[in-house]
């Protein structure tokens, strides 16, 4: 477990060094404004669009967290540049606020504060508390990339008028107007374009410079006008220089941020795709965690688990239900010994009606934590990966054909030459022989000869390549006939008349199939039917009807001999698999191949125990139109 430890949170350095370079941006960017595009800016749409992110997610809980966690950090909290607007409206109503003070409370000191200052601040109060009133109702109205002009001047640029107007009017005031210029030149840095930005540093310039003219210092002496006109030369460059490094922080922010959103959008495309995948997986995937938690559940999964997973609400204990305490103890186990225990590889889950269904079971662990930097400590995740045996044992019949299949139609046609010369061999010395032990043993002969052909041509009829077309019929007709010749050919000791009924429909049921194949498997299971069931009458039932899906046409062949065994069943319709000593195991095997050759499906359910008829074989097969 230490070195499994080291080499995850080696590999987490290595995924936390790993950085994506954020995209370039052209020289003139600058970023949006409070009155952006809001797929970009979500000042005015943070609640719209945590509630995209939880709508797309709905169906899946266990990925409401991460979705959760992104929308978080580019909602109008974590973005920074509109927050830097936010702040910079409620800052001007703040310094309009104090502007309007000041005069007073100099006043209150001795000083006689100029009526025309009053009246500048004044209006600038009144327009700034009026703008912040009504940035506070958020507007959500379409925005552009920039500020637009009109925006412009009714922000930075009422900025720039007041403050100069103060410094013009009152250039010896104690207050030091000049330091406020500073504020329209930073703001504009970071929501205009550069160019915009620099004119804005130029006007503040030739203010500064206006006011170092003797015109509003006539009392000064040319040495100081020129040490005014130093200084206000310095303060312009200062100007210039606040203007370009704010517009290029605001840039690298800009484009900061739109690598982050564009990450988020992957991610967030990630995360549904994923769970596209996950949904349409025929595999169960159940994900739990180290408290036996179940956090997630994909389709496959509930109905793998029944009703008991149909019903399951996330995130669900599964101490909450008695059905899956098997799989509980499995992943107490897991978590304690760190892998998944051998013994629970293979589960047995009963299931409502007295059912049981045997399901494979592999794991895999991993650790998640908080996607931003918070105190979420990591949690240990287990993800369960469900598939029934029965699929599993198919896939594995399926490979193994797969390779047998090949091999068993070369040697069936190899055999077929020397068993035709054995049985000619054979007819000729029945023909010579006189004594009744040559006879007797002659016929055993025979006899297996003619098993042997069975044999080679029940092969041969599933060999690759021999195909026969399905044809239209009538499944009633065909089923009546079979059974009715059925009964003719059983042998007396079977008593068929009486030990099989048959349950037709009364109309016809008109099918795609084979004639000659439907007849092979019928007369097999009621072969089969008929060996293991009672003497009673009515032993063995056969039961034609529509469904149980649309378009689907069911016969059943249900016998009342005892249950098959599980450990049996799963094997049924494996090939060259027999309870018999002289069966050759491939009849119920044919059985299937022929189905599936046109369609169709045959399976196996036991019926529950209060039924007369416990081992039911039902054949599915195509319905099609009117013959």
């Amino acid at each position: 477990m230490t070195g499994k430890a080291s080499n995850r949170r080696r590999a987490d350095r290595r995924r936390g060094g790993d950085r994506r370079q954020p995209p370039s941006s052209a020289g003139e960017d600058s970023w949006l404004s409070a009155w952006g595009d809001p797929s970009n800016s979500h000042f005015a749409s943070r609640s719209g669009e945590a509630s995209r992110y939880d709508a797309e997610l709905e169906a899946g809980s266990d990925s409401r967290f991460l979705a959760r966690e992104a929308a978080r950090l580019v909602s109008s909290e974590g973005a920074a540049l509109p927050r830097i607007l936010r702040t910079y409206v409620a800052a001007r109503a703040a310094l309009a606020l104090a502007l309007v003070l000041a005069p007073w409370l100099a006043a209150l000191m001795g000083s006689r504060p100029a009526l025309p200052v009053m009246l500048v601040s004044l209006a600038y109060a009144a327009q700034a508390m009026s703008l912040w009133l009504i940035h506070g109702a958020r507007d959500e109205r379409p925005l552009t990339d920039h500020l637009l002009p009109r925006q412009w001047l009714w922000t930075i640029g009422v900025d720039l008028l007041a403050f100069s107007m103060l410094r013009v009017l009152d250039p010896s005031a104690q207050l030091n107007y000049t330091a406020l210029l500073v504020l329209p030149v930073l703001m504009s840095g970071v929501l205009t374009r550069r160019l915009v930005a620099l004119a804005t540093a130029a006007g503040v310039t030739l203010v500064m410079l206006l006011v170092a003219l003797p015109l509003f210092s006539p009392g000064e002496s040319g040495a100081d006008v020129l040490l005014q006109l130093s200084q206000a030369g310095l303060a312009g460059a200062g100007m210039f220089l606040i203007a370009l490094l704010a517009s290029e922080l605001s840039q690298r922010l800009a484009r900061e941020e739109r690598s982050a959103r564009s990450n988020l959008e992957l991610a967030r495309q990630q995360t549904l795709l994923n769970r596209l995948v996950i949904e349409e997986m025929g595999e169960g995937v159940l994900v739990a965690d180290r408290r036996g938690r179940v956090r997630a559940i994909n389709p496959a999964a509930r109905t793998l688990l029944g009703e008991v997973g149909q019903a399951m609400t996330l995130p669900r204990p599964l101490s909450d239900e008695p059905r899956l305490h098997g799989l509980l103890q499995a992943l107490e186990q897991a978590y304690v010994q760190g892998s998944w225990p051998a013994s629970a590889r293979e589960l047995t889950l009963a299931l409502d009606g007295g059912g049981q269904r045997r399901l494979q079971v592999r794991a895999r662990f991993t650790r998640r934590g908080g996607i931003a930097a918070d105190d979420t400590p990591p949690e240990d995740i287990c993800v369960l990966f469900l598939e029934d045996m029965r699929a599993v044992q198919g896939r594995a019949r399926q490979d193994k054909l797969a390779a047998m299949g090949r091999v068993s139609a070369g040697i069936a046609h190899e055999i077929r030459n020397p068993l035709a010369a054995i049985s000619q061999a054979n007819a000729l010395l029945l023909e010579d022989a006189q004594l009744p032990p040559q006879r007797r043993l002659l016929r055993i002969v025979a006899d297996n000869v003619e098993r042997l052909k069975r044999i080679v041509d029940d092969v041969l009829a599933v060999a690759p390549g021999a195909v026969v077309p399905s044809t239209n019929l009538d499944a009633r007709a065909e089923i009546a006939q079979v059974i009715d010749d059925w009964r003719r050919a059983a042998p007396p000791e079977w008593r068929a008349g009486e030990r099989l009924v048959a349950d037709l429909t009364a109309d016809a049921q008109p099918v795609q199939f084979d004639a000659e194949h439907l007849r092979r498997v019928l007369v097999n299971l009621l072969d089969n039917a008929s060996r293991h069931a009672s003497d009673q009458p009515g032993a063995v039932q056969v039961r034609l009807s529509p469904g149980p899906q649309a378009g689907q046409v069911t016969f059943t062949v249900a016998s009342d001999g005892e249950p098959i065994p599980p450990d049996v069943e799963h094997r049924l319709f494996e090939p060259f698999f027999s309870t018999r000593s002289r069966g050759s195991g491939l009849g119920l095997y044919i059985c299937r191949e022929l189905c599936e050759r046109h369609g169709a499906s045959i399976d196996f359910h036991p019926a529950p125990a209060s039924a007369r008829h416990r081992n039911v074989f039902s054949v599915a097969m195509r319905q099609t139109g009117m013959i």
